[in-house]
Formats: C-alpha cells, sequence, structure tokens
C-alpha cells in the first residue's frame, strides 16, 4: 500500500533497553499523507527469520530532507540485536544499518546544507525534539525526549517504525546529515557514524591526550577505533586482550603496549598507573580488574553492554576517588568534529567488505568475533 493512503498507527514511544527507562524514542504525530516511493532493502520479517530481499517505502523529501542513495552501510553488532529482537521493542519487518555513507540523490527546497552530489553520512540519530537543553547543546543523543533513532523509532512524519540503511536510499532531515571528508575511504568511513563516534566522544569529554596513559579494552569494532583515536590524540595506549595472539595487530594500529588481561602478573604490573580506561568489551567480564588500574581520580568510561549488570566493587572507588562511567555515540556536533579529525589524521576504520547476500553469514561470523574489525555492505549489491 502507498504511504499517502496509509492510516498512520499511534505514535509509539520506545524503550531502548538496557539502559535506564528515561532513554525512549521521542514519538511525534505522523504528519497526513505522506508522498513516498519504493526503494528495495534487506529485511528481517522475525526475530528468527534470516534477512532477506525486501521493498520498502520511503518518505520523498520534504522541504528540509536530503535524498542519499546509499554506497556503504557498516554492520554494527547493534544491527545485529534488533534484528533478532534481543532488547524486546523490535517491530517486523525491521531494517537494520545505521553506519551509512552515500551521495545526495535531491534536496528539498529548503535544504541550505547540502546539494545534489555531495558525500555524506547518516549515523545512529535521523531526529530529535531539537528543543530542550541537550539538543540545544548539541547532545542530541541525549535528548530529554527521547531521540529519533535511525531504526527502531517512529518516522514523525510517517508514523511508522524508522526503517535502517541496509537499502539502496534513505530520506534525512538535513539537520541530521553529515559531511565525508573528501580524502577519506568512503567504505572505511562507514563505521566511523558509530564505533568512530562511539569511541571519539568519551575520550574527546574526558580530554585525553599527550601524557596520558590510556588503556582500550577489547579489539574488536569499538576497540580498536578506541587504539586509533588514542594513539592520535597523543596518549600512551596500553591494549588489554583475551587473545594473545592480538598483539602484534594492536601495535601495528597504535598500541604502545599489549597485556593479556587474563595473565595476572601483566595485570598486577599495571595496577594505579592509568590517567583513562575506556571498555569497549560487551560481554560479561569482571570490570573490577580494571577499576583497580586506575590512577587516584582516574576514569573507566564504558562503551560496550554487556547484556547482564556488573558487578562493581565499593572499595576501589572510594579509596582512590576513582570514578566508572558511560557513554553514549555523539551528538551531531560532535560526530562532525570527529569526522573532521579522521579526515586530517587519515583514520578510518579497518574493515572487511561484504555483498548484501552476505549479511546472515556475516551475523554468524560477527557472534564468533571473526572479523577484522568491521564489516562493511556494499550497497551496489543490492541492485
Amino acid at each position: 500500500m502507498r504511504c499517502e493512503k496509509n492510516s498512520p498507527k499511534a505514535p509509539r514511544k520506545l524503550q531502548f533497553p538496557p539502559v535506564s527507562p528515561s532513554f525512549a524514542a521521542v514519538s511525534f504525530h505522523p504528519m497526513s499523507k505522506p508522498v513516498c516511493y519504493s526503494t528495495k532493502a534487506f529485511s528481517a520479517a522475525s526475530a528468527s527469520s534470516p534477512l532477506s530481499p525486501a521493498t520498502i517505502e520511503r518518505r520523498k523529501p520534504t522541504a528540509s530532507d536530503v535524498q542519499i542513495q546509499i554506497l556503504y552501510c557498516g554492520v554494527c553488532h547493534s544491527d545485529l540485536h534488533f534484528a533478532r529482537n534481543e532488547w524486546g521493542f523490535t517491530e517486523y519487518p525491521c531494517v537494520p544499518g545505521h553506519e551509512i555513507v552515500g551521495r545526495v540523490t535531491a534536496v528539498g527546497s529548503g535544504v541550505t546544507k547540502f546539494k545534489v552530489g555531495d558525500t555524506v553520512g547518516v549515523g545512529c540519530l535521523v531526529d530529535s525534539c531539537r528543543t530542550c537543553p541537550n539538543c540545544r547543546a548539541g547532545l542530541e543523543q541525549y535528548c530529554d525526549n527521547g531521540m529519533v533513532m535511525t531504526y527502531g523509532s517512529t518516522d514523525k512524519h510517517l508514523g511508522t517504525p524508522t526503517l535502517g540503511g541496509y537499502a539502496q536510499s534513505i530520506v534525512v532531515t538535513e539537520d541530521f546529515v553529515l559531511r565525508i571528508p573528501a580524502n577519506l575511504d568512503l567504505a572505511a568511513a562507514a563505521p566511523l557514524l558509530c564505533a568512530g563516534i562511539t569511541t571519539f566522544s568519551p575520550m574527546r569529554h574526558w580530554k585525553v591526550g599527550p601524557g596520558q596513559k590510556v588503556g582500550i579494552v577489547g579489539l574488536g569494532g569499538l576497540g580498536h577505533m578506541g587504539v586509533k583515536f588514542a594513539h592520535a590524540f597523543g596518549a600512551h595506549v596500553v591494549l588489554f586482550t583475551t587473545s594473545p595472539g592480538k598483539a602484534a595487530d594492536a601495535r601495528r594500529l597504535g598500541a604502545h603496549e599489549v597485556v593479556v588481561s587474563t595473565d595476572e602478573a601483566q595485570m598486577q604490573a599495571q595496577a594505579g598507573s592509568f590517567d583513562f580506561i575506556l571498555d569497549a568489551v560487551a560481554a560479561t567480564h569482571d570490570i573490577n580488574a580494571y577499576v583497580n588500574l586506575l590512577k587516584r581520580d582516574a576514569n573507566l568510561v564504558l562503551v560496550g553492554a554487556p547484556g547482564k549488570p556488573l558487578a562493581v566493587a565499593a572499595f576501589p572507588l572510594i579509596f582512590r576517588r576513582r570514578s566508572f562511567s558511560g557513554s553514549l555515540i555523539g551528538g551531531l556536533p560532535e560526530t562532525q568534529e570527529m569526522l573532521d579529525f579522521c579526515g586530517a589524521h587519515n583514520i578510518t576504520s579497518d574493515i572487511e567488505m561484504i555483498r548484501m547476500d552476505q549479511i546472515n553469514v556475516a551475523y554468524e561470523r560477527m557472534l564468533r568475533s571473526d572479523v577484522k574489525y568491521r564489516f562493511v555492505i556494499d550497497m551496489a549489491s543490492l541492485a
């Protein structure tokens, strides 16, 4: 059924586990009779079904919208969680994908920031309330009324779930579209829109820089970007891993030291010496082992999202005035700053390119950590 004939659903307010109930996708009252077009995509019909070819509908650009031909889309572990309804709010059919790089093919009459032919990106956000204190501060990811995610939220124009970047094209309001530096490899730049900003933002916020000793826990899609950014910021970088075989790769990416976290002697040798630690592990693990490595007044920041609560001992925090924090992607100004920083320092993700029809195999490989270090879909393969 064409969009202009749909009867829009009542707006939804979605909770996004496992974070606090106050974090929810914003609800809007849909506009009447939106005009739409059809585009090819890959979608999941249920939590147990594989992703497969589908045709979806996008709104045609309104006055403030940018239409984008998607060239590349990164594969985030969140995509898998969402497709398999591991967070409990997925509506089907669903289309994952929030690491989007593409080319502008049309702009609305009021668009001033972009023109046809521009190379652009779209990350985890496609809208927010824009009026709350966090939005006005450029921290749309912490929108008091709930950000609109690239997938799994409610499209304020259609009143239906937002659909992500495993598709030929997407339409996004110009304020949530980002410029990609011309010197970056476009496919390898795609993961910057999630993995990149997720690791860049906390380092910027806690002012990582020269003279500091910085630890990165885990060398996966997030961790390998953390190593690159910490090195580029001028810090002394230590990579913590359970896999001794990753040592050479960690040094290639910019780590000055590699510590095998299962070796008690190696861990003890690092005790009380870190200014900042970025924990990018999504599996359950002993967080206290890393708290003990912090100096007085230093901070451990969690960007991985373990499925179960982590047990944090009180005394290691209290007796050194240490902090344990969390961080979520970045707002639009900071994401553009990150992209520009990557352009200036020639930083991209290490990727493995796949075809769209390889996505289900990629999901299984991702569960086995069998990727260095981010899958990226060549969307030309969807044609």
